[in-house]
């Protein structure tokens, strides 16, 4: 070990924190550790902790710096803040230019990336969670002692080709299948809150769905910088998967970390649940990170609200996620919001991805103007009561793309309530209005 470095934890919630402080001080590394209070856990155990709150990067960095460190972990959970809640102090104003930039830069990849310039920026360089604590990186093949079957193994490779098609949006990196039918896709929301969607959603008789059986799928987005943003299991992951009835967990090999690993592996064997890492079969090539700007797609307008330049920018990239899971069977909405995607379709229908939408955001809004478009496949989801809940969800309007489609009552009768909302239609050009 080279005794001159020296490691910082910029701490969320959650284990991971400690247990790679642990780890670099039984391997003689000296440790540092801010956490950020309302998200990092309160047990520490004997290691120093400096608590600053969202705002405070000055206090951060003197931290850092005073401890003269050099390498940092950025790790653990945590919510998305709002500008409203923070309490910077003069290091927040004096970087405020850039904290600006991280705000609207789309994205977690996006965020995430310039949060590791700001920090190395300092002098600090950001390392993965592998390089400070490379016994929590799981590897290829089963961890405990049941086995994924043949079967397993098809649904297995559905969803990490479904995580690799959506990379590029940096949407989905868990994925539950079952007998090939995607039944959910992680949005904004994290790994668990999509566990307890699928378990209320197999609960509910209304819905043909899996009650049992089934995987989850989980892998590092296409292109995702693994330093500050490393997929993760627990004992929760775990648990939540047992409450959805699914019967493993699939993880790639030597890109995902397991917190907690040895009451991970007991709770999955108390539930006869296979953990496994394995390799993804098709890498394919290498994604380019999505820039709706580049992307040649017309509209035209179904009503007399026009929308602003981000609001079809946003519309752009819903509607090319819902392109891109048209072969998946599943993505009849989109929800995009400040070039975040918050919430894919995944057979619930259209109005009720809206609504669970509308409970999710994104990074830190410095404005209360109707952001964001929700993306339909085809016109027969232009209700209503669609345009009811994009409209109290505070989107800024809907874009249709898809098959022609014939002037009736219903679609009337929507496009007249967008109009009188304020929300904007759009029609993707091959989706032209016929008749009436």
């Amino acid at each position: 070990m080279d005794v001159r470095r020296r490691l910082g934890i910029l701490a969320g919630g959650g284990t991971l924190p400690r247990e790679i402080a642990d780890s670099a001080v039984r391997r003689g590394m000296p440790v540092t550790i801010v956490a950020i209070d309302s998200e990092a856990d309160r047990d520490f155990g004997p290691h120093a902790v400096t608590r600053v709150n969202w705002g405070q990067l000055g206090g951060m960095i003197r931290a850092f710096k005073a401890a003269r460190v050099t390498d940092l972990v950025i790790v653990g959970r945590v919510t998305r803040p709002e500008i409203g809640i923070m309490r910077p102090d003069w290091g927040f104003f004096r970087h405020l230019p850039r904290v600006l930039r991280i705000v609207a830069s789309g994205g977690d990849d996006g965020v995430l990336r310039h949060v590791v310039r700001f920090f190395e920026g300092q002098g600090i360089r950001v390392v993965g969670p592998d390089m400070a604590a490379p016994e929590l990186v799981i590897g290829e093949g089963a961890m405990g002692a049941a086995r994924a079957t043949p079967a397993d193994q098809t649904d297995i490779q559905q969803g990490m080709a479904l995580i690799r098609a959506l990379g590029a949006y940096d949407i989905g990196q868990s994925v539950v299948v079952a007998e090939g039918r995607i039944e959910a896709i992680e949005g904004v929301e994290g790994t668990d809150r999509m566990l307890a969607r699928a378990a209320a959603r197999r609960a509910d008789p209304s819905h043909d769905l899996a009650r049992k059986g089934g995987i989850l799928v989980k892998r590092s987005k296409p292109g995702q910088d693994l330093r500050v943003d490393m997929p993760a299991i627990g004992p929760a992951t775990v648990t939540g998967a047992k409450d959805a009835g699914l019967t493993g967990i699939a993880v790639e090999a030597n890109t995902v970390i397991a917190a907690e690993r040895a009451r991970t592996l007991r709770d999955a064997d108390a539930a006869q649940m296979f953990v496994q890492g394995v390799k993804d079969e098709d890498l394919g090539a290498a994604q380019r990170r999505f820039n709706p700007r580049l992307v040649a797609m017309s509209f035209r307008r179904a009503n007399r609200v026009k929308p602003a330049e981000h609001a079809t920018l946003d519309a752009i990239k819903a509607l090319s996620v819902v392109d891109a899971l048209a072969r998946f069977s599943v993505g009849r909405a989109a929800v995009v919001v400040r070039n975040h995607v918050l919430a894919v379709e995944t057979g619930e229908g259209a109005e009720a991805t809206l609504q669970r939408a509308s409970g999710l955001r994104q990074w830190a809004s410095i404005t209360r103007r109707r952001r964001g478009a929700a993306a339909l496949r085809d016109m027969q989801d232009l209700t209503p009561d669609v345009v009811t809940a994009v409209a109290d969800a505070g989107y800024a309007g809907i874009a249709v793309g898809g098959a022609l489609y014939a002037a009736d009552a219903t679609r009337e009768a929507a496009i007249a309530a967008a109009q009188e909302r304020g929300l904007f239609v759009l029609l993707r050009q091959n989706a032209e209005r016929s008749g009436g």
